[in-house]
């Protein structure tokens, strides 16, 4: 095996732990991905196995077309979706997908995250989009495959740049995120997580909560993202 394939091993896997540690799983519930361009491969975490059980030699490396290039197990079940992402969307490096509980109940109403307060602007400049179901023809056939079309599809729908929104809600199913490396999907994964609390919580003291006002989305996005951005050393 060479040693690309170990260190891409190693990061998919520490990821993977990592999204064990912040609390974003539950038993084997959720998973993470981390790609390699230039091999145009991916590492996920195999299917079922318990994160207390989980070595760096058991994640497994696929080809975009769903092949296993290394390991003995099967990979996670929505391999495909990851796949579908990586093939379609050039410039991400990892994708990240949980059923942490406050982004699931949001998936579950069907409902799009409001930007409410300063940390959603620390990180998008739009609500959290909730993709629909699944049509029903579409689950009858290559399930993990067409999540990634409901994902796309979503995304032209509303007009949103992958680039820029790293994370979606898909409706009565959860939360994938994504970002220049599998560390990025897996802080994004938290960060979607907090804010569905926040905005939940927000939601109960005072159910008609106006949406943060522009001006103050625009300071907070730009003093992270933006030409002249001073947040951090």
């Amino acid at each position: 095996m060479g040693s690309k394939y170990k260190e891409l091993q190693r990061e998919c896997y520490e990821a993977n732990m990592e999204l064990n540690a912040l609390g974003l799983v539950i038993y084997t519930f959720g998973n993470v991905s981390t790609v390699h361009r230039q091999e145009a491969i991916f590492a996920i975490k195999p299917s079922g196995v318990p994160y207390e059980e989980l070595k760096p030699e058991d994640i497994v490396v696929m080809d975009y077309d769903n092949n296993i290039v290394q390991g003995s197990m099967r990979p996670s079940s929505d391999t495909k979706t990851h796949a579908f992402l990586y093939k379609n969307w050039g410039d991400i490096g990892g994708i990240a997908h949980t059923h942490s509980m406050y982004a699931v109940a949001w998936a579950q109403a069907q409902k799009d995250i409001p930007i409410f307060g300063t940390t959603h602007a620390d990180h998008l400049t739009v609500d959290i989009p909730c993709a629909p179901p699944m049509k029903d023809e579409l689950i009858k056939g290559n399930y993990e495959h067409n999540t990634g079309i409901q994902i796309l599809d979503c995304f032209k729908e509303k007009e949103l740049s992958f680039n820029e929104v790293e994370m979606i809600l898909i409706g009565n199913h959860g939360p994938f995120t994504w970002g220049n490396d599998a560390a990025m999907a897996v802080y994004n994964a938290k960060v979607l997580e907090t804010v569905a609390q926040m905005a939940y919580l927000t939601l109960q003291i005072n159910p008609n909560a106006h949406r943060l006002k522009d001006s103050l989305i625009k300071k907070h996005h730009e003093r992270k993202h933006g030409e002249n951005a001073y947040y951090g050393q």
